[in-house]
């Protein structure tokens, strides 16, 4: 029984060295056509609707304030009820190319994959408005505090938070990330190079 197993184990080792020799020897090698891999490149990025390739995420705190006003003549305005809140809430704000508008070509000659990415642009700016948290700070007997206020303070903040961060480089860092996600994600042995050219 042993003489038997020793026997198996000798052929499985055989047959294994054997299907390794066979694959060093690239007598099963395989061959594809360049253009339609670049086609079907080209149909894979497409299903995706969008490539985002940097996301900030943030909390924040607001102070939101209504007041009332009588205007009698010939005297300034007198503020008679004041409101005022702090909101804290969270948001993120998302960055990436349309994933539609990527074209690719390929260069047989040169076994070069040129993929055309649209410059990064702002895909998302979304502040989470159903978890936020409101304090109040002063609130007088005839204030009057529209919920609508919220919405439109926040708002206002994360317009302004999505001009700073694009100020700040935030759109060139996608387009890095971007070339980065792709190179490493197209890079086989059928391309000798991927190039990713921004328009």
């Amino acid at each position: 029984m042993k003489k038997f197993a020793a026997v198996v184990l000798m052929a499985l080792i055989l047959i294994a060295g054997a299907l390794f020799a066979f694959a060093q020897m690239d007598l099963f090698k395989v061959t594809t056509n360049s253009s339609f891999d670049a086609s079907l490149v080209q149909e894979r990025i497409v299903k995706i609707a969008e490539l985002a390739s940097l996301e900030y995420e943030y909390s924040n705190v607001i102070i939101s304030e209504t007041d009332k006003n009588i205007s009698l003549p010939g005297m300034s305005d007198i503020k008679f009820a004041e409101a005022i809140r702090l909101i804290k809430y969270d948001g993120y704000i998302k960055a990436g190319s349309k994933a539609s508008e990527i074209e690719t070509s390929y260069n047989e000659n040169t076994k070069e994959l040129v993929v055309r990415v649209p410059r990064a642009v702002i895909l998302e700016n979304v502040a989470d408005i159903e978890n936020m948290e409101i304090r109040d700070v002063k609130d007088d007997l005839f204030s009057d505090y529209p919920s609508q206020k919220f919405v439109e303070d926040i708002n206002a903040e994360s317009e302004k938070r999505e001009k700073e961060k694009i100020e700040q480089g935030f759109l060139e860092e996608a387009d890095k990330n971007t070339e980065e996600i792709l190179t490493a994600l197209l890079k086989t042995p059928a391309y000798e190079e991927v190039i990713i050219e921004f328009y």
